[in-house]
This record gives C-alpha cells, sequence and structure tokens, in this order.
C-alpha cells in the first residue's frame, strides 16, 4: 500500500485519522461536481479536527489518502468499482479502482485506520430468498475493526433483512441521537435501534470498550440520520423508489448494477433533490467522523 505521507505522519503520531470511500467519487456523484464535492468531504473532515485518508486503487496499488492529482483521476476517469474480492485483480492488473465500503474498510484497517466516513452501507437486496444477492460490505464488517459512520442503507434494499444479517454476523448498530434506523434519503426506515449515543465522546467510549472486552474483530455501524433540513420529501421519495424498482426489473439490471441504477434514477426522477440530500448527509457523517476520532486519539 502506498500511504499518504499526512496520513501516515498522524497515524505514526497518534493522531485522529477517518478513512473515506471511493465509489461515491466515482460512481455516487454526477460529473463534473463529484470532485468538488470529493474536496468538500475532505474539508469536513479537517474541519472536525482530523485527517482524511480517502482510500482508492492507482495503477493497482491501494493508496490510503489522495493528493488532489490523484482524486482528479478516480473522478474524472475510468476507475471500476472494487470491493474486497476484486482487489488481487485489480492489483495483479495494474488497473484504477473506487473502492466500496467493504474494500475501503478492509484496506483502511489494514493501514490502521478505526474510523470511516460513507455516505450508506451495503445491505441485503429485495428479493434476496431468490437471487442470494447480499452486499459483501455486511460480511466484510463482521471480520474488519472499524466503525463506520452512514446513514443507515439505502431504502432501494431490505431494511428488515439487512438489520438481522448485521446482527448475526456479530455487528453492533448504533444510533446517533436516535433510536429509528436511518434509510438514507430518509431520517426515519421504521425499524427500531436498540442501542443509542448522544456525544461523538460517548460513541469513541464505545470503541474503548470494545477493545476491553475483546470485541474488537468486528465492525461497528454508526447511523446518523440524514440532517432534517436535507432529508427528501417523503412522498417523493416513495413514488420514485417505485417507479425506479420496476423499471430496474424492465431492463433486468441485477447486482451491483442495480444501486448506480437506482441512484441515477433518483437522480433524475426527484430533479436533482436526492444529489443535494447525499451531500448533505455524507458530509455530516464525515464531521461526526472526524470527532469520534478526535475524541478517541486523545485516550
Amino acid at each position: 500500500m502506498r500511504v499518504h505521507p499526512e496520513v501516515a505522519e498522524a497515524l505514526a503520531a497518534g493522531r485522529a485519522v477517518v478513512a473515506l470511500e471511493s465509489t461515491i467519487i466515482s460512481h455516487g456523484l454526477p460529473r463534473p461536481d463529484n470532485l468538488s464535492v470529493a474536496r468538500e468531504i475532505e474539508n469536513a473532515v479537517r474541519a472536525g479536527g482530523a485527517v482524511p485518508a480517502t482510500v482508492a486503487i492507482l495503477g493497482g496499488r491501494p493508496h490510503i489518502g489522495l493528493d488532489d492529482a490523484a482524486l482528479h483521476r478516480i473522478a474524472t476517469g475510468t476507475a471500476v468499482k472494487v470491493s474486497t474480492r476484486e482487489i488481487a485483480m485489480l492489483a495483479a492488473a495494474g488497473g484504477d479502482g473506487a473502492t466500496t465500503v467493504a474494500a475501503t474498510a478492509h484496506l483502511a484497517a489494514r493501514a490502521g485506520i478505526g474510523v470511516f466516513a460513507t455516505g450508506g452501507l451495503g445491505g441485503v437486496h429485495r428479493g434476496a430468498r431468490d437471487t442470494w444477492d447480499e452486499s459483501a460490505d455486511l460480511t466484510a464488517l463482521s471480520r474488519t475493526p472499524i466503525l463506520v459512520v452512514c446513514s443507515g442503507v439505502k431504502s432501494i434494499l431490505d431494511i428488515g433483512a439487512t438489520l438481522e444479517r448485521l446482527e448475526t454476523l456479530g455487528v453492533g448498530v448504533i444510533g446517533y441521537r436516535t433510536d429509528r434506523f436511518p434509510a438514507f434519503y430518509l431520517a426515519d426506515s421504521g425499524y427500531r435501534i436498540d442501542w443509542r449515543v448522544q456525544t461523538p465522546g460517548q460513541a469513541a467510549d464505545v470503541l474503548r470498550a470494545r477493545a476491553r472486552v475483546g470485541t474488537d474483530g468486528y465492525g461497528l455501524v454508526l447511523a446518523n440520520p440524514v440532517p432534517a433540513d436535507a432529508e427528501l420529501d417523503r412522498t417523493l421519495h416513495d413514488r420514485v423508489l417505485t417507479e425506479g424498482l420496476a423499471a430496474a426489473e424492465r431492463a433486468q439490471v441485477r447486482g451491483k448494477d442495480v444501486t448506480p441504477f437506482l441512484l441515477d434514477w433518483f437522480h433524475r426522477g426527484t430533479r436533482g433533490a436526492s444529489v443535494a440530500t447525499n451531500v448533505a448527509l455524507v458530509l455530516a457523517n464525515a464531521r461526526l467522523a472526524a470527532e469520534i476520532a478526535v475524541d478517541y486519539a486523545a485516550d
């Protein structure tokens, strides 16, 4: 791996570092705004007092932390979406890859980073009883010692089944100032969370306790609802989701292609409102993750 000098220096000194995924840059946001948003996300981490470490694969080599030229390359180039299982193949081929939650968590943890901010976690897809379609994010977190700050999972997924799988896999789920699991664009998915924290310090305390009791081999999910002023209108959301799912079925979109298809559908169906919501929640998660990392590093 190539660890950016600023990230390496912070880790060596025990200062706060927050990992960031790169799939949101290459596949989750429309061009050309994706590059400026990527910079905003990194700046949000800095504003919280931590060092950002955007993770990607460039020329077959995992990078932990990107300079501006590398961010530009991921935002404007042809990087493929890469999960954990594809890392070795891409490394051998010498290609560029934008890392998913699973791949980012894996590489960040190997570099010694314990806090990770993203938009939404992957999960169990609708119809998984027949297709067995489940994001590798879930199993990755069952064996990766990292805290993922996210706004739940996207409503295009089977949220109830996702929560059941996280429980089975031993991945703890905590609400940030909420006992309702969020659904990305919406603050409340309709599902309850058993545990909650009120402050970044309390979240950092969970990380400390995890090490004491020996459950630090598992990941944790901190579910931070989308800011109230950025939440997508529920009626609009429900209509666009229903239409998008039907369109994906007609087009026979399957597997990892479903998420980018539906995100694009939401972008067009909400006339850009979903992208504004996406950006707002990612920035909020980056700020919160930075505050947690700073508190944890101060111990």
